[in-house]
């Protein structure tokens, strides 16, 4: 079971997969884990910063989440009405 949103803008479906930003959360997270001991050298103010990484981004992704569904509940709360079907031998 792949847990996933999808919304519809201009036309065009988009689809946000958790597992595939959880993978990328993590990666960016250890990069920054890499580039911050580096920087201080210290393993407590790398794991800090990472720490930081992974707030900033679940957050970032909790508001695009929110967005989706935002977006999906329209306003107008009107349907356009359905194209008619004419292989139903009735005329039109």
């Amino acid at each position: 079971m792949k847990a996933f949103y999808v919304a519809r803008t201009s036309g065009a479906e988009q689809a946000m997969y958790f597992p595939q930003f959880l993978v990328g959360m993590f990666a960016t997270s250890f990069g920054v884990a890499i580039w911050a001991y580096i920087v201080t050298g210290s393993i407590w103010s790398a794991f800090g910063w990472a720490l930081l990484a992974l707030i900033i981004l679940q957050v970032g992704y909790i508001g695009l989440v929110l967005r989706l569904i935002y977006k999906r509940v329209s306003p107008r709360g009107e349907a356009s009405p359905a194209p008619p079907y004419y292989g139903d031998r009735v005329r039109h």
